[in-house]
């Protein structure tokens, strides 16, 4: 994403009342330029390399705030870190490769079919989905 999008993401943050700092730019910022799920300690790092006042408490209120706002998405991808993300729409869901650890995303019905199922089969109304699949990529599967 661009510094267009980055705008569109501050601009959402303002019209929720929030101000936009410079930690918040660059919290912001690195999530848009971000091709990859990052740890909050790993935004820290990117983030105070451009705008020095970055601290780590400033980044983990940001992650929550945007958390909150629906603009960035936490996944745990089951070694008891979270990883953020821009959001994005549920209808997407993430497979992790064990050995490589990429994540990577794909889009379909399956969450609507999960959610459909929970409902009519359960009497479960789900709040929210995150889907994470564990396994192996196909690239890691070649070489071994």
């Amino acid at each position: 994403m661009h510094d267009g999008g980055v705008e569109q993401l501050a601009e959402q943050l303002r019209e929720a009342g929030h101000r936009l700092t410079a930690p918040r730019r660059a919290v912001l910022t690195v999530l848009a330029e971000a091709t990859e799920h990052l740890p909050a300690d790993r935004i820290h790092e990117l983030a105070a390399a451009h705008t020095p006042e970055v601290n780590l408490a400033s980044v983990y209120r940001t992650l929550q705030l945007l958390g909150e706002l629906g603009l960035a998405h936490e996944v745990r991808l089951g070694d008891g870190r979270g990883y953020w993300e821009l959001a994005h729409g549920e209808d997407a869901y993430h497979l992790h490769c064990l050995r490589c650890r990429s994540v990577t995303h794909h889009a379909g019905d399956t969450v609507r079919q999960v959610r459909a199922h929970l409902g009519d089969a359960h009497g479960f109304r789900a709040e929210s989905v995150d889907l994470v699949v564990h396994g192996v990529c196909a690239a890691c599967q070649h070489e071994a």
